[in-house]
């Protein structure tokens, strides 16, 4: 027998039950988003007050409200905010490690849970950003349902984060349009409730 034959031979009778495992695929990430998420999720469990800082709207719905950012739930891939605007607690900031960059979702509800009409929008990072700063740029899902929402200046719609170890800060910008809320992270303060749609 040949020593190719002998080979084919051998491997033809070994034991059938052998399973070859394929690993799975890296996530793929970038030291300065990863930095980022991280930075947040230093402050989980913990709620800090805000005040708008920039608003040249008309609208002016936050004026005269309390402002709370709590950083509620966090894992390794995932970060969720909840922003309550006064007695609104409609509002929760969700940022996911997505192996391509950052994505930043937000997700409104109803207060019996349900989704808001205008829910899930946001973006995705098209840079690396830094440590202490991401932006995250309207994606095609959030730029489809503001044209069909009636809004479609908010196609331009560019979300940012800073975050610094005294100040966090959540903004929108946009042609002709920027609002930013800055929050005090010197001075935690108690839990406000839970999210609407939330456990």
């Amino acid at each position: 027998m040949t020593i190719r034959k002998y080979l084919i031979a051998a491997i033809v009778s070994l034991p059938m039950t052998t399973t070859l495992m394929a690993a799975e695929a890296p996530l793929v990430s970038i030291k300065t988003q990863d930095d980022f998420f991280n930075n947040i999720s230093k402050l989980c469990g913990k709620s800090y007050e805000g005040k708008v800082t920039v608003d040249n709207s008309d609208g002016g719905s936050f004026a005269n409200k309390k402002l709370v950012m709590h950083v509620r739930k966090c894992t390794d891939s995932q970060l969720q905010v909840p922003f309550h605007v006064g007695d609104d607690a409609s509002r929760t900031w969700i940022i996911t490690k997505t192996g391509s960059g950052l994505s930043l979702k937000h997700d409104h509800r109803q207060k019996d849970g349900s989704n808001d009409n205008s829910t899930m929008y946001g973006g995705h990072t098209n840079d690396a950003g830094w440590a202490e700063v991401q932006s995250f740029p309207a994606d095609q899902y959030s730029k489809e349902l503001f044209v069909s929402n009636g809004i479609p200046q908010s196609v331009g719609n560019t979300w940012q984060m800073y975050i610094y170890p005294e100040k966090f800060t959540y903004r929108l910008i946009r042609q002709g349009r920027e609002f930013r809320v800055d929050f005090d992270l010197t001075k935690p303060i108690s839990t406000p409730i839970t999210p609407w749609g939330y456990e």
